[in-house]
C-alpha cells in the first residue's frame, strides 16, 4: 500500500495518486504506468490499456480511455468480484480481455482442457485463479482456485 488517493481510497500501485478520472490523459496514464502490455480498441475510439504486474505479481490494471483521450476509469481486475463474472460458455477472447495476460497456460490433452491461471491475493495468502477451457471450442468449461504450495 502506498497511502490514499484524492478520494480516500487505498493506493495499491505507485503513481496512481497522480491520475484523476475525467482529467488525466492517456499520455498521463502511460507516463505513470509505462507502456501497456496490450491496448484493446473498441472500434469507436475508446481504448483499454492493460497493465499486468505478473507473471508473479498479484495485480492486473485496466485503464479505460474514452474516445476523447481522457481517463474514464481504472480497476485492478484480479479480484474475487471479477472472477465471479466468468461463466461457462464464455470465449477465451472474452476472458483474455477481461483479465489480461494469464500467468501460465497449460494443456491437459486427456481432459481436452486448456487451463489459464492468474496469481492473486486473497485475505492473507496468494492463490491461483484457474479458468478451464474446452480445447476444441475455446470456451469456458469451469473455474477453480488453487492454493500456492509453500506459501
Amino acid at each position: 500500500m502506498f497511502g490514499c488517493d484524492r478520494n480516500g481510497n487505498p493506493i495499491e500501485e505507485f503513481g496512481l495518486d497522480k491520475l484523476q478520472k475525467g482529467v488525466s490523459s492517456e499520455a498521463d496514464v502511460r507516463g505513470v504506468m509505462g507502456q501497456p502490455a496490450t491496448v484493446w480498441d473498441d472500434g469507436k475510439g475508446a481504448r483499454t490499456l492493460e497493465y499486468p504486474k505478473g507473471p508473479e505479481g498479484i495485480r492486473t490494471w485496466m485503464f479505460a480511455i474514452g474516445a476523447s483521450g481522457t481517463l474514464i476509469d481504472y480497476t485492478q481486475v484480479l479480484t474475487q468480484e471479477h472472477f465471479d463474472t466468468i461463466r461457462p460458455g464464455m470465449s477465451a477472447d472474452e476472458v483474455r480481455r477481461q483479465f489480461g495476460r494469464p500467468r501460465s497456460v497449460v494443456q491437459f490433452a486427456r481432459k481436452n482442457e486448456e487451463v489459464w491461471d492468474w496469481k492473486y491475493h486473497h485475505v492473507h495468502e496468494d492463490r491461483l485463479f484457474n479458468v478451464h477451457f474446452d480445447m476444441d471450442s475455446k470456451t469456458v468449461v469451469r473455474t477453480s482456485i488453487s492454493e500456492l504450495s509453500g506459501h
